[in-house]
């Protein structure tokens, strides 16, 4: 769920999380010479693909409030708790800190292959994929 509010005239958008958020799962590699680019925002260190680990659009990251903090992942009738180690930039991109990918969409939950194994995703359809999140 989106929210405005006015701050100063200006318009600020806040997203909530409810019990059960709709997102789209993408696939992201933290490791030293992954394409994720730059180490993890949240401990400045790379982490193994092996992990389940996540970067949350810019507005679920939300200035670092779910930092090394898990997620409970729902999809393909199963779920997975995985630790929020990075953003995925919703307002930034295209630069060597985010692999010259564009600006992340704000309803992504970006994972390593460990979440996609978790929830016995067949590595064929690795990609995208309709998800619920919440916090843990």
């Amino acid at each position: 769920m989106q929210h405005r509010m006015l701050h100063r005239g200006k318009a600020l958008y806040h997203l909530q999380v409810s019990h059960r958020t709709k997102a789209t799962l993408t696939m992201n590699s933290f490791e030293k010479n992954g394409d994720g680019g730059a180490e993890s925002e949240c401990d400045n260190k790379f982490h193994s693909d092996n992990t389940p680990v996540v970067a949350l659009s810019t507005g679920w990251f939300n200035k670092q409030k779910r930092c090394l903090k898990n997620i409970t992942i729902h999809a393909n009738g199963r779920s997975v708790a995985a630790r929020v180690v990075d953003e995925c930039d919703s307002t930034m991109g295209c630069d060597s800190d985010h692999d010259f990918q564009p600006p992340c969409p704000n309803n992504i939950v970006d994972a390593s292959k460990a979440v996609w194994k978790a929830l016995g995703v067949p590595e064929r359809d690795w990609g995208e994929l309709d998800i619920f999140w919440s916090d843990a």
